[in-house]
């Protein structure tokens, strides 16, 4: 398994409020979900009328697959016609990299060595 993170900035520039940048917001977001099945989300800058700080992620069984769509995501986004594309991050992890990849919330194993399944080695 591997987990993809998309990190972006849209710039509104035509925005007079909050409810305007809300509106190009919403559309990025539905459109993003509707079309490449992906979890898109307003992170920070939420206050700021002109500026839209948002995070997108994906989980995928190929890494190739995740930086593929996100290509296509990103170039997407270059072309909105209500917002600019700002600076972009992206990171794709193996799901084992994760801090708490085996973790309950509670931070305890999710499975005992007996329980736990290692991956089959891959054969020639």
């Amino acid at each position: 398994m591997f987990v993809g993170v998309l990190q972006f900035e849209l710039i509104v520039p035509e925005s007079r409020s909050l409810k305007d940048k809300r509106r190009v917001v919403k559309s990025v977001k539905d459109k993003l979900h509707r079309e490449h099945m992906v979890s898109v989300a307003e992170v920070a800058a939420l206050d700021h009328h002109r500026l839209a700080l948002m995070g997108l992620s994906m989980v995928s069984n190929s890494p190739t697959y995740i930086h593929q769509v996100f290509d296509r995501v990103v170039k997407k986004l270059g072309a909105w016609p209500n917002a600019r594309l700002g600076d972009v991050s992206r990171e794709v992890f193996k799901g084992d990299q994760l801090p708490t990849a085996f973790l309950t919330d509670e931070g305890d194993p999710l499975w005992t060595e007996n329980e736990r399944r290692d991956e089959p080695e891959a054969t020639p």
